[in-house]
């Protein structure tokens, strides 16, 4: 792997972990509410999924194993955009004090997913 690719490897596993670190802030300040506490529940356990999951992927042994870790990325990525869509729309926490992490979820969505279909098979 050359330089360039390695940077941006490990860029992205900080952003990842960023991601991680906003969203455990982001948890830590809902309401108290039953709604609140399980669509915060979930948001925070596909959030970190994705990030834990996308570290595993940059290990991975064979280009079928990353396919397969790059999926569950995919797949926990979106719905952590979704809950956070969840929270916004049933107004539990404000658009405004969510965007960005929002956009970065989705961007997040956009690189994995295209890593993803570049997988050689």
């Amino acid at each position: 792997m050359n330089d360039e690719k390695k940077q941006f490897v490990e860029n992205l596993k900080q952003r990842f972990k960023n991601y991680v670190v906003r969203s455990t802030k982001l948890y830590q300040s809902l309401p108290k509410s039953g709604e609140a506490k399980i669509f915060g529940n979930q948001f925070l356990r596909s959030a970190s999924s994705a990030a834990a999951n996308h570290r595993a992927a940059c290990r991975t042994r064979s280009a079928k194993e990353f396919f397969a870790k790059m999926s569950i990325v995919v797949e926990e990525i979106d719905e952590s955009c979704f809950w956070i869509e969840i929270l916004i729309e049933t107004n539990i926490v404000n658009e405004s004090m969510v965007a960005d992490l929002l956009k970065e979820g989705n961007e997040l969505l956009a690189i994995s997913s295209k890593a993803r279909k570049n997988t050689n098979l």
